[in-house]
């Protein structure tokens, strides 16, 4: 498919958005492909681009190992989140050529919603043993055991919903709201919060 026939204006609007973009390599040397969920227009943004965005501009670059880094950081149901059906089609369009060298997903900051869905979806959703490969990243530092933390960019909201979760671990289990966080508040002890949301294997 020629990228003449993507809309330019929703190329840029992509491209703008940073959503995509394939850059580094984790400490197994593998190509990183890092989305960042809170940056997906749902509402402006049809499947059917999506997945000519995708066959044109990132399949074509993934054709050898690789792991996706997708940051699920301050993403929002109504803004952010396409719907099963949308991820079921995209699923579906990635071609088996780009599907046997994707070796593992890393999925930073899941909220308690997007545990329940995927445990409940997740094999429905992603056949063919991807769902296998998905790893929760509760903290940064659990990334960085498996990432160089040098070879990837990550968003200073990300880094900042970070520091908020060691100070308010109960925000993992949606039991405390995301507020601002509060120098100088009584310290929580996130140890065994923190070790229990881990669930890098």
């Amino acid at each position: 498919m020629a990228e003449e026939q993507l809309p330019p204006d929703q190329i840029k609007l992509i491209h703008k958005l940073n959503l995509f973009k394939i850059k580094g390599r984790d400490k197994h040397n593998r190509k990183i492909l890092r989305i960042v969920g809170k940056n997906f227009p749902a509402k402006s943004l049809t499947v059917d681009l999506l997945k000519k965005y995708l066959e044109v501009k990132i399949f074509p670059k993934l054709e050898r190992p690789f792991v996706v880094v997708y940051v699920h950081t301050d993403v929002q149901k109504s803004e952010n989140f396409p719907g099963i059906s949308v991820l079921r089609s995209v699923y579906d369009a990635i071609p088996m050529t780009v599907k046997q060298y994707l070796e593992a997903v890393y999925f930073v900051h899941p909220d308690l919603q997007s545990r329940i869905f995927l445990a409940t979806f997740g094999r429905l959703i992603f056949t063919g043993g991807l769902y296998a490969k998905l790893r929760f990243v509760s903290r940064l530092a659990y990334l960085w055991e498996h990432v160089k933390r040098n070879e990837i960019e990550i968003p200073e909201f990300v880094y900042d919903h970070d520091e908020d979760l060691e100070y308010r671990p109960m925000m993992d289990y949606g039991i405390e709201s995301d507020h601002a966080r509060v120098y100088g508040a009584p310290a929580v002890d996130s140890s065994v919060a923190a070790y229990s949301m881990r669930c890098i294997s």
